[in-house]
């Protein structure tokens, strides 16, 4: 055999071995780290969730917690489907929810502060002082949250806190977001699948690259 025959053997056999290598990695369709940054963001968004999809799949029961003057406050229990009846306070604070007012009042000598649709005659402007909460007593259901589990409202917090018509539990407040009901944001829950289901997949393509035999070095 020729020096130029050995040589164009030699070539064809280290080009079937680089196609043989690109093949493998080609059905592996991901490398390690790309699969474990992908379940680790998975996991993460989902993890960041975990307090609503708790609450999806919750009692839809409401928890009771009675109403003024015999409140159940051994009760209490954060992120739960509840009810309570009281006397308004006498100062709210209100925020806009797109086109939709709220507002947020406390239930007198209570740790309470409900968060509802503002009524007829507690219409507010902004850059005026907002009007006195309706004084009539009322019942509410609605999501129940610790106060520290409700980042968004602790300015409301705050300045009804200031006022002193709340009682705070052990130095927290409570609040029931009128409205929100367990087993209704199934879309949440339709994301949640999509992200284990992600997340799994790429688990699947992880152990199976890790499996592989890696190819011959040279």
């Amino acid at each position: 055999m020729s020096e130029a025959q050995r040589v164009q053997e030699e070539r064809q056999r280290r080009i079937a071995e680089l196609e043989a290598r690109l093949a493998r990695r080609s059905r592996g369709a991901i490398r390690p780290p790309m699969a474990l940054a992908a379940i680790a963001v998975s996991v993460a968004l989902l993890w960041m969730q975990r307090r609503e999809l708790a609450y999806l799949v919750s009692p839809r029961t409401p928890l009771s917690l009675g109403a003024e003057g015999e409140y159940r406050l051994e009760a209490l229990s954060s992120n739960r489907y509840a009810q309570v009846h009281g006397v308004p306070a006498s100062h709210g604070a209100y925020e806009r929810d797109g086109e939709a007012l709220h507002v947020l009042v406390g239930l007198r000598e209570s740790p309470f502060v409900v968060r509802r649709p503002a009524l007829p005659g507690e219409e507010w402007i902004p850059g005026r002082p907002p009007p006195p909460p309706d004084p009539r007593p009322f019942a509410v259901r609605g999501r129940l949250l610790a106060e520290e589990e409700a980042p968004r409202y602790q300015e409301a917090f705050a300045v009804l806190r200031q006022k002193g018509e709340l009682q705070p539990l052990d130095g927290r407040l409570w609040i029931v977001i009128e409205g929100q009901r367990p087993g209704e944001d199934w879309g949440r829950a339709g994301v949640a699948v999509l992200l284990g289901a992600f997340a799994a997949a790429n688990g699947v393509l992880l152990v199976r690259s890790l499996r592989r035999p890696r190819s011959p070095a040279g």
